[in-house]
């Protein structure tokens, strides 16, 4: 709690207000430390980055991303940042996290949660930054080499595997979009009238259907609730290609947030169960690349665009058995 009153007083925002005025709570976060700050009627959040956030988080472009979603009215309004040491105060919005038990027992979540992600994916091209996965996947196997935490023994396997996908989606290529990159459903807070998105550790620009696949597996959804979230952000028909790209970036959010899981454990974060958690992601993702339908999304995301209706025996039998030689 020193560190607590410490920073905060630290923030001009509260010079010289007494501690026993300062109401706390704490809230939940798998990475940082973030409070509830009660002063005179007003509330705030106080965020406190993680130990070792920086080895992955950029500060100075969290910020200025952060600042962009809150003038859209998407972001909570971001009061202080301090980008040397990552400390955040931001305005509290009053309404509830949209957990994964929240998204399942709301019929209109998945449409609210994509209209919302659209609102983000509209702002142009004003993020900083360049969400890549498979870049960062590139660097937290880096960060896992210096931490000395081994890998499961066939994560090079499929490693090939998501080299197969990298191969199929640069094949085509689509404009680049401001995205949150982590639509996790604790950051989706419902004030109501409409769903606010928080925590733009990972934001940049990307491609937009990042953000629907990894909404899809963070919100545990079924093909069902896959696809009225896309006809809700695309306003009725979908491409079978469009659905498809979200299918592989579906396998690679739990490729790239398994390695997350695995740093967690390496650095000792209390938190949670990481190990548990990073090998579960993992085995999602082998077992997706494994899928008698991977074979045919390769070759809808190569091919660009949706000439198909039905799925062709030949060449989905063919991707199936090179993508399973990758692994």
């Amino acid at each position: 709690m020193e560190k607590v009153y410490a920073s905060l007083a630290s923030i001009p925002f509260f010079e010289g207000v007494q501690p026993e005025t300062i109401g706390l709570r704490r809230l939940g976060s798998l990475t940082n430390v973030t409070y509830k700050v009660t002063i005179n009627g007003e509330a705030f959040v106080l965020r406190l980055p993680g130990n070792d956030t920086s080895d992955y988080i950029n500060r100075t472009t969290e910020e200025h991303n952060a600042r962009i979603a809150a003038a859209a009215g998407i972001n909570a309004e971001v009061l202080y940042f301090d980008a040397k040491n990552g400390t955040m105060l931001s305005r509290f919005i009053e309404g509830y996290a949209m957990t994964g038990e929240r998204f399942k027992r709301d019929p209109t979540a998945p449409t609210r949660a994509a209209l919302a992600l659209k609102r983000v994916h509209g702002l142009g091209n004003v993020f900083r930054s360049r969400f890549d996965v498979f870049a960062m996947i590139d660097t937290y196997i880096d960060i896992l080499r210096k931490l000395r935490m081994p890998l499961p023994e066939d994560y090079y396997e499929v490693g090939r595997g998501a080299e197969v996908v990298r191969r199929a989606l640069e094949t085509s290529p689509v404009p680049l979009a401001p995205c949150h990159n982590d639509p996790w459903p604790g950051n989706f807070l419902d004030a109501g009238e409409r769903l606010h998105i928080v925590d733009w550790e990972f934001s940049g620009m990307n491609d937009p259907m990042w953000d629907l696949g990894d909404l899809s597996v963070e919100a545990g959804f079924a093909p069902e609730e896959d696809w009225i979230m896309m006809k809700a952000y695309y306003e009725g028909s979908v491409p079978l290609a469009l659905y498809s790209r979200l299918v592989l970036y579906k396998v690679m959010s739990d490729l790239l947030w398994s390695l997350w899981g695995f740093i967690q454990y390496a650095n000792a974060n209390p938190r949670d169960d990481f190990l548990s958690y990073a090998l579960g992601r993992f085995e999602n993702c082998k077992t997706q690349m494994g899928s008698d339908n991977f074979g045919w999304h390769l070759d809808m995301v190569s091919a660009g665009h949706a000439l198909r209706t039905s799925k062709p025996a030949c060449q989905a039998k063919e991707r199936k058995t090179a993508a399973r030689k990758a692994l």
